[in-house]
C-alpha cells in the first residue's frame, strides 16, 4: 500500500478499474500518512476524513458493481482553501476568513464529487492568493520538496506540496498570475493552468474575476489532463503525441530577461532537447509585452482590492504587511483607467494572437529564479516585493495574454518550462505537452 503514495492518479485509477485496490483501502493510505508526516500541518490547513472515507466507500461499491463515473472515480484529491467545501472551514489563507464554514461546495468540487474523486482535505496557500512565493506567516509555509528552507511557490504552495510529499495523487489549485504553474516549477510537478473561464469558479473565493483559472498540480501530464476530462475540461488523445516539426516561439521580450544562470543553463538545455527530438524553435519578440506588464499592476490590484477591502478595512492588521501593501495599491485606480486598462488589453491580445498563429506553443523558463529561501524574503520586505515580482513575470504573460499554459519541470532542479498555447485550444496544448515530457524528463538532474 505505500507504493500507492507514489503512484500518479490515472495509475490509482487503473489499479480500481482493475480491481486490485479498493478505494476505501486507498483513503486511508493517504489519510495515514498525512496523519504521519512531520510536516502536514505545513501542507494541509485542514483534512475532511470522514467525507474521504463516505466518498470512498461509494467509489468502492460503484467499482464493484462495475458502474464507475470515470478513470479517477476513487482517487483522491486535495483542494487549495479557497475552494468552499460545505460544512468545513475556507479561509483562504488569511485571518480575515478565520472560521468563515460555507455551507454548499464550489462548483468545480461538486463536478469533481459527481466524477467520483474523494476529497482528502484543504492545503495551505499564500494569504489571499496574493504571492507567487508561497511564503505565509499567517497560517502556514508548506516546505519546499526539493530545496531544504526555500519558499515553495504560490499561491497554490500546499497544494503542490500535497503532491510531491506524497499526500496527495492531485491537487486542484488556482492561477492568477502562475499560482498553479511557479509551486509545479519548483516542486517538479506538472502544473495546468486553463484557458480562463474552462472550469467553473462558482464558490472559489476570488482574487481578480477577470484572470483567475482553477487547475490541477500533478506528477505527470496524463494526470493533470485526466483530472480536467473527468470534470468537464477538453479530453484530447494523448497517445501518439510527437514534437516532430512543431513551432515552438522563444519569447524574447520581457520573459528572457536577468534569468538567474542556473535557470538560463537549465532552459537551454531543454530547448536542446526539445529540438533534437524534432521541434523547430524560433525566436521573435513582441514590443506591446513591456506595455502590458506596466499595466498588469493596477488590473490585478484595483480589482482585488474591490473584493477585498470590506475585510481589509475592518481588520487591517490581521494581515501579513507585504500582502496587505501589495493588494491596497489597488485603491488608488480609477474606474476609468481600469475600463481603459481592460480595452487597451483586449487589443493587445488580438495582436498577440496574430503574432503567435504560426506557432504550436511560445515557451519560456518557468520562472526567471530559482526559489529564495523563506526566512530571506521573510526577514526582508524588499526583497519580498522584488523576488515576488520576478517570481511571476514569466506566468504571468499567459494570464496577461489569455492563454492556456503548462509548466514542465525540466533542465535542472527546482527548474522547468512554459509551454504557453493558443487561448481555447486547451487539447492542443496539452497534446504538445504529453509529447514534451518525456523529453524534457531526460534532461531532469
Amino acid at each position: 500500500m505505500t507504493d500507492w503514495l507514489t503512484q500518479g492518479a490515472a495509475a490509482l485509477g487503473r489499479g480500481i478499474a482493475a480491481g486490485r485496490i479498493d478505494p476505501r483501502d486507498l483513503a486511508e493510505a493517504f489519510l495515514a500518512a498525512i496523519e504521519a508526516h512531520p510536516e502536514a500541518g505545513r501542507i494541509y490547513a485542514r483534512t475532511t476524513p470522514e467525507r474521504a472515507r463516505a466518498e470512498a466507500a461509494a467509489a468502492a461499491a460503484r467499482a464493484k458493481a462495475g458502474t464507475r463515473r470515470g478513470p479517477l472515480d476513487g482517487v483522491p484529491v486535495s483542494w487549495k482553501d479557497l475552494f468552499d467545501t460545505a460544512g468545513t472551514a475556507t479561509e483562504a489563507g488569511t485571518p480575515l476568513m478565520r472560521g468563515r464554514v460555507p455551507e454548499r461546495d464550489a462548483a468545480l468540487l461538486r463536478r469533481a464529487t459527481a466524477a467520483g474523486l474523494v476529497c482528502l482535505g484543504k492545503t495551505h496557500m499564500t494569504e489571499i492568493a496574493f504571492s507567487g512565493l508561497g511564503l505565509n506567516p499567517m497560517t502556514a509555509t508548506p516546505p519546499n520538496a526539493l530545496i531544504d528552507g526555500a519558499v515553495p511557490g504560490g499561491s497554490s504552495s500546499g497544494a503542490a506540496a500535497s503532491v510531491a510529499f506524497g499526500l496527495a495523487p492531485v491537487a486542484v489549485g488556482s492561477d492568477t498570475g502562475g499560482s498553479i504553474r511557479v509551486p509545479s516549477v519548483w516542486n517538479g510537478l506538472v502544473g495546468i493552468k486553463p484557458t480562463h473561464g474552462l472550469l467553473p469558479l462558482e464558490g472559489a473565493v476570488p482574487l481578480c474575476d477577470r484572470f483567475d483559472t482553477a487547475g490541477p498540480l500533478a506528477r505527470s501530464l496524463a494526470d493533470g489532463a485526466g483530472f480536467l476530462a473527468s470534470v468537464g475540461g477538453p479530453n484530447p488523445d494523448l497517445r501518439g503525441a510527437s514534437l516532430k516539426g512543431a513551432r515552438l516561439l522563444v519569447m524574447e521580450t520581457v520573459v528572457m530577461e536577468d534569468v538567474e544562470p542556473q535557470v538560463a543553463s537549465a532552459f537551454d538545455k531543454a530547448l536542446a532537447a526539445l529540438e533534437a527530438a524534432g521541434a523547430v524553435i524560433h525566436r521573435a519578440g513582441f514590443a506591446p509585452l513591456e506595455r502590458a506588464y506596466e499595466m498588469a499592476g493596477p488590473l490585478y490590484t484595483a480589482e482585488a482590492w474591490a473584493w477585498w477591502r470590506g475585510r481589509i478595512e475592518a481588520d487591517p492588521e490581521a494581515m501579513y504587511p507585504p500582502i496587505l501593501s501589495r493588494v491596497s495599491a489597488g485603491r488608488d485606480v480609477s474606474a476609468a483607467d481600469w475600463i481603459a486598462g481592460w480595452a487597451e488589453l483586449g487589443v493587445m491580445r488580438r495582436d498577440w494572437a496574430a503574432m503567435a498563429a504560426g506557432y504550436d506553443a511560445v515557451i519560456c523558463p518557468g520562472a526567471a529564479l530559482l526559489p529564495p529561501q523563506a526566512a530571506a524574503v521573510e526577514n526582508d520586505a524588499e526583497l519580498f516585493r522584488t523576488a515576488n515580482l520576478k517570481t511571476l513575470r514569466n506566468t504571468r504573460l499567459a494570464n496577461m495574454m489569455g492563454l492556456p499554459s503548462i509548466a514542465l519541470p525540466a533542465g535542472g532542479r527546482a527548474c522547468g518550462i512554459l509551454l504557453n498555447g493558443a487561448a481555447g485550444q486547451d487539447g492542443q496544448l496539452m497534446r504538445l505537452a504529453a509529447a514534451a515530457e518525456p523529453v524534457l524528463t531526460e534532461t531532469l538532474p
